[in-house]
């Protein structure tokens, strides 16, 4: 029986998922990790330990890099929050453009006076705010997120911008006609009034949106983040607010810089923090996981390459080795000497890592597991049978 422990307090959707697995919080040697929030960096992971899936999109809490050379799987889920992320976008949207919070807030002080109700229309005129219909969305990567976003702005009456130059087929598939595609981040930020930001946090989109950035939006502009903080060149933004060369920053990752800045909206992480969201990124780590456990099947994982395939065969066969020359014909070579039929294979390559699937026609025992680990460069093998 395959044991999953859980760091976190998962959703309870995962035992329809797991079933016929131990699933509990104090498992000591697990087969497989559920996690939201914990951080994982300072543990020491079991040898047992084949995957981690993380219920949410951000894996900043868990060594990516210790898990590649240990052959531990790390898996996401993108686009299981994204219908959450997006509503909270567009409620941001509309708060901030008819001047919600000040309204509410200035309307509170007027408890208890008996001409509330003349001192509101005398003092509405003060909170008026433009609608969103007829503005232009930019929308800053179309993934999951950025193409709801912007499907949703052309759906309310936008004018709707994307850019996106790595976007994959499947989302390109999403995304509607009528978004039109910039050919250049600039274009976009000079012709936006509102800008969203939904790129993935890495080394090469740490401070992404900067001084350069912001010297070209609209002053009336308002830029959103609702992907990492760490996108965004702090300094910079609270300058260009200062400056005039924005409107507004809205933001779901707020740091101690951003709380209580002028014309900052900073929100506690809201983003994914409803209960159909964590219920869908609770079932889709679960799956990802059990899928992994019992196929070998890899699916959104943030380490390893996707790497998928129905079984066929008796046997599956699968490794986790190094990106060198000649690896799947030293795979290969040991079970010819074995006179194997290898009915289906797939091999998948991400950086210094790849991952190789072979499903055989017969049974295999004698030793295999471990000639295929003697080989150099692989880092580990699993058999199903």
């Amino acid at each position: 029986m395959n044991q999953i422990k859980t760091l976190n307090k998962i959703d309870p959707v995962i035992q329809t998922v797991l079933t016929g697995y131990e699933v509990s919080d104090s498992i000591e040697a697990p087969d497989g990790i559920l996690v939201r929030s914990a951080k994982c960096h300072d543990m020491v992971f079991n040898p047992e330990l084949k995957a981690i899936a993380r219920a949410g999109a951000g894996v900043n809490n868990i060594p990516l890099d210790r898990c590649a050379a240990e052959g531990i799987v790390v898996f996401n889920t993108p686009g299981a929050n994204a219908n959450a992320v997006k509503e909270l976008v567009f409620a941001s949207m509309m708060m901030t453009s008819r001047n919600l919070i000040a309204a509410i807030d200035w309307c509170a002080t007027l408890k208890g006076n008996p001409d509330a109700a003349a001192l509101v229309e005398k003092g509405k005129n003060q909170f008026v705010g433009p609608e969103l219909k007829g503005k232009t969305m930019g929308v800053i990567g179309l993934g999951d997120i950025g193409v709801m976003v912007a499907n949703e702005a052309y759906a309310i009456g936008m004018n709707v911008i994307g850019f996106d130059p790595f976007i994959s087929v499947n989302h390109a598939w999403k995304l509607s006609r009528a978004i039109e595609h910039a050919d250049s981040l600039d274009y976009l930020i000079q012709n936006s009034d509102y800008i969203s930001i939904h790129v993935p946090l890495s080394d090469k989109t740490r401070g992404y949106f900067g001084e350069k950035e912001l010297a070209h939006c609209k002053p009336t502009a308002t830029l959103l983040n609702f992907s990492r903080a760490e996108l965004v060149d702090i300094p910079a933004v609270l300058a260009a607010l200062e400056a005039g060369q924005i409107a507004r920053y809205i933001v779901d990752f707020p740091t101690p810089e951003v709380i209580g800045a002028k014309n900052v909206i900073a929100i506690p992480h809201l983003g994914a923090s409803t209960p159909e969201a964590e219920e869908n990124c609770a079932r889709m780590a679960a799956m990802q996981l059990r899928d992994y456990l019992e196929n070998g099947n890899i699916h959104n994982s943030v380490n390893f390459p996707e790497c998928a395939m129905p079984r066929s065969g008796a046997m599956r066969i699968c490794l986790i080795h190094r990106n060198i020359p000649n690896m799947v014909g030293r795979i290969t070579a040991i079970l010819a000497e074995r006179n194997a039929n290898i009915a289906n294979m797939a091999n998948r390559s991400r950086g210094e890592y790849a991952y190789t699937m072979l499903d055989l026609d017969e049974q295999l025992n004698h030793g295999l597991e471990t000639a295929l680990e003697e080989i150099d460069g692989v880092i580990r093998v699993f058999l199903y049978r």
